[in-house]
């Protein structure tokens, strides 16, 4: 457990730098930070908590950036208090929340769709539930909501199988 004193977590940091022109690998390098769920602690300055899948994404970053014509670094480092810690953890797990909070919320809206809509529409939050799932480190409440808002809305999907076969 943590104290304010230090911070026990290690973090795989990625600085970076960037040409502004062509602004191609620019905008796949944005795209690809949200993919994967880093948090941007400046500019050129992104971090996520460190094990061996997520160093591996931010040093493929690196070669990425170096390969557009850009200068990147990957290191590995713990921040000095915990305070300082989770200033980088709350806002990644408010993204993740909101994130589980609108799968909900599509989830239970999708409840009232008729079929064969309702099938692809579950199909797709599940994909996206798993893309989510990939980015969040730190497992807000609201995971669990959304997983059972989905495991519902798979749930009426069986009902009415069973329903339209008798």
């Amino acid at each position: 457990m943590m104290n304010d004193q230090s911070a026990s977590s290690e973090w795989v940091f990625l600085t970076y730098r960037l040409p502004r022109e062509p602004s191609a690998p620019r905008l796949a390098l944005w795209r690809k930070f949200k993919r994967i769920g880093v948090a941007q602690l400046a500019d050129g300055l992104v971090a996520l908590p460190a094990d061996v899948r997520t160093q591996e994404q931010l040093e493929w970053a690196a070669e990425e950036i170096e390969e557009a014509g850009g200068t990147a670094g990957v290191w590995l480092a713990r921040p000095m208090t915990s305070a300082l810690e989770r200033s980088v953890v709350e806002p990644m797990n408010e993204a993740r929340a909101g994130e589980y909070a609108e799968i909900t919320v599509e989830a239970r809206s999708a409840r009232a769709l008729e079929e064969p809509e309702r099938t692809r529409r579950l199909r797709k939050l599940r994909a996206q539930m798993r893309q989510v799932e990939r980015r969040d480190f730190f497992r807000p409440p609201q995971r669990e909501q959304a997983r059972q808002a989905l495991k519902d809305l798979a749930g009426q999907e069986a009902d009415t199988r069973s329903e339209a076969s008798v």
